[in-house]
């Protein structure tokens, strides 16, 4: 259950100055998180009510790991903590967007590199090109 609001009114959800996450069917608002010096996109992940209200509470990043089915702070265990600096929620309120300053060695991604999105595909007459490392 949600300890967050339910607004049914557009212009409330829309304009107003409540917070109401449009949680999907599993409970879940997608959250994309940016180095907040930089703007580097680091990583795309989920968070459940319980997730966000604790972000919101500590100014540390929570979320809801689908795989595991936990919650996760990140960097508990890899000490890549992620401190808050600004959270914004899109005009429908269906995802967030969090600005952080990373702990530890500066990294984000599990596989030991610093954002998660590091592979690039080449698009226009280069689509065939395949993946390629950034």
């Amino acid at each position: 259950m949600s300890s967050f609001p339910t607004l049914s009114d557009k212009a409330a959800l829309e304009e107003g100055l409540v917070l109401a996450p449009k949680f999907d069917r599993d409970g879940l608002v997608t959250c994309v998180t940016t180095e907040a010096g930089t703007g580097e996109l680091l990583m795309v992940a989920h968070m459940n009510a319980e997730s966000l209200r604790l972000s919101i509470e500590t100014g540390e990043a929570w979320y809801w790991s689908r795989s595991r089915q936990a919650l996760w702070r990140k960097g508990e265990t890899s000490g890549q903590l992620q401190t808050i600096v600004e959270m914004r929620v899109d005009c429908d309120q269906d995802a967030l967007w969090i600005k952080v300053r990373v702990g530890g060695d500066g990294g984000c991604c599990h596989t030991g590199r610093r954002s998660c999105f590091y592979r690039v595909q080449p698009v226009g007459g280069a689509a065939d090109a395949g993946l390629a490392f950034a």
